[in-house]
């Protein structure tokens, strides 16, 4: 798939239109469609009731150490400025970027790539924001033009290794910058903060300033000891929130994969230090399976551990969910969902301070005066279990997930191309999203075959007493063939289409989606009949009952 198609479908059908488009637009932000509002929700929905509203409190599912509780929180954007000074995010939460002199552009340090090449007696680092083979390819004809070189006289150059980052490159006065056309125009990297900064009240100085929350996951950790004396959760339990964050990326890119603006949908897992490893586990292994589970192939999808020198100086361990998108190179993977075990680091941090790495233990960050350089809150975040009369600083596992990240991935997945006949009986491509049933946006469409015989009237009482259990859509406009093909670009599983039959035999055409099967259904069970289809799909197909 050209990622190419998939972005003109999505803003031809109203799936996600750049936000301020009629402005020229405004990089990093995207505004989410009618259709795209609806697919978004479903993913969101489909998160929260699986694990936190459908989750059985009762029994251990499959693969956990024991029984567990869930619970939800919605925490505000702002929070007080100390939180970020606590968790690391103010002195921590940094890129370095690039700016080049020549072309006047910026670019994140390390996601810039480039190779060493020589010709005669000048050896220059010519550079590409493009990964893998894209990259090789941009780079190899960089260098022919800047060398002034033919394609043919390419075996004139030498190359030295293969591509590298721009941060192995200590020198920049030899680098040729992505679309430069001069040797050494990069300026020395340079740290900038990714959190938004605004002013709380009527003052605009720094005792004002405030942070836009750059991840949901510090209001479940300041909201730690409130949740404990308002429920009566006991350890092991998780904290679930979906809501907004904001990162000023010096770069965003990918269309919806890298923004300034997104949600997440995270859990904090607070355990037993002793049984933290195999909660980890778990969470990493049930996370990687929810995706398969609505429709994400295995092969495109992979669960990648991190190496030891890839950890955040808290992390116990952490996986990545990745995706292969069509916008990377063959081979490539992008992150999904993070799965980190991150120790007692969070709550520690808003009891005693900042916390920082000496050699194998996390202590207070001390300023010039031998003080904390940042103080905690000093309220009492450790638990008391009353069983074994045992008070420790729980453990946190985090399952941190992108609902845009998501339903790109998913809207990635469900594009579909292949040829049908038309009205006519002449083959025709066909574009449709292969939505698993749960997210589809709509979940069926009814048509009357023509708008007159009384089929209308047939077709709006079938539409009406569907839309009081989903999402649905009527749509009598246009030829059979047209209404379908619109409904193939939404991702909508089912089509009920009211004929001449429908008045003599009292039952409808549905068709299918996915493998273009019609059958017939009576009136009477339309209702049923796409519940049932919508709970269980497969089985709905291979025991199809007909009118």
């Amino acid at each position: 798939m050209d990622m190419e198609q998939l972005v003109s479908l999505c803003r031809r059908r109203g799936f996600l239109f750049q936000s301020s488009e009629i402005y020229g637009g405004l990089n990093g932000f995207w505004d989410y469609g009618p259709l795209g509002v609806e697919l978004k929700r479903n993913v969101r929905e489909a998160w929260w009731r699986d694990m936190v509203t459908g989750h059985d409190d009762l029994a251990p599912p499959p693969g956990a150490p024991s029984t567990y509780e869930m619970t939800g929180l919605d925490c505000t954007i702002i929070m007080h400025p100390q939180v970020w000074k606590c968790s690391g995010h103010y002195d921590l939460f940094h890129d370095f970027m690039v700016d080049c002199r020549e072309t006047k552009r910026r670019y994140r340090h390390d996601q810039v790539n480039g190779r060493w090449v020589r010709y005669g007696e000048q050896r220059i680092f010519v550079c590409t924001t493009d990964p893998g083979e894209t990259g090789e390819q941009e780079v190899r004809q960089r260098a022919l033009k800047y060398f002034k070189l033919r394609a043919k006289q390419e075996d004139r150059l030498e190359w030295d290794g293969d591509l590298v980052n721009l941060t192995a490159v200590p020198d920049f006065s030899q680098v040729l910058a992505p679309e430069a056309k001069e040797l050494g125009t990069l300026t020395p990297p340079r740290e900038f903060n990714l959190m938004f900064k605004t002013y709380v009240g009527a003052l605009s100085g720094e005792e004002g300033a405030a942070f836009l929350r750059p991840e949901t996951a510090q209001g479940i950790f300041v909201n730690f000891k409130n949740v404990l004396d308002s429920t009566r959760v006991k350890i092991p339990f998780g904290i679930a929130q979906i809501g907004k964050s904001f990162r000023n990326e010096i770069t965003p890119r990918n269309f919806t994969f890298r923004s300034r603006e997104f949600e997440q949908m995270e859990i904090e897992f607070f355990c037993h230090p002793d049984s933290s490893a195999a909660w980890y586990r778990y969470w990493r292994d049930r996370r990687f399976a929810w995706y398969l589970d609505l429709g994400l192939n295995r092969e495109r999808l992979r669960l990648r551990e991190h190496d030891r020198d890839e950890l955040s100086h808290y992390s116990c361990g952490t996986a990545d969910i990745e995706y292969a998108f069509p916008f990377l190179a063959p081979g490539d993977f992008g992150e999904l969902e993070g799965i980190a075990h991150r120790g007692d680091f969070d709550l520690r941090s808003h009891m005693e301070g900042k916390l920082v790495r000496s050699g194998e233990d996390l202590v207070v960050e001390q300023d010039e005066n031998g003080k904390p350089r940042y103080r905690g809150s000093g309220k009492d975040l450790t638990y008391f279990d009353d069983q074994s009369r045992e008070r420790f600083v729980p453990h946190v596992i985090e399952p941190s997930a992108g609902a845009d990240r998501a339903t790109l991935a998913f809207l990635c997945e469900a594009y579909q191309e292949d040829e049908v006949p038309d009205e006519k009986g002449k083959p025709r491509r066909r574009v449709y999203l292969r939505f698993h049933p749960r997210i589809a946006p709509l979940k069926a469409a009814i048509f009357p075959l023509v708008n007159k015989d009384g089929m209308p009237e047939v077709a709006r009482e079938i539409y009406r007493a569907l839309k009081r259990k989903m999402p649905v859509f009527y749509d009598e406009k246009g030829s059979i063939g047209r209404r379908y093909a619109r409904q193939d670009e939404a991702g909508t599983p089912y089509c009920l289409t009211i004929d001449g039959d429908t008045l003599k035999e009292g039952t409808v055409t549905l068709r299918e989606r996915d493998t273009l099967r019609q059958i017939r259904v009576r009136v009477d069970d339309c209702v049923e009949e796409i519940q049932r289809r919508l709970a269980a799909p497969s089985e709905a197909e291979e025991n199809t009952t007909t009118g």
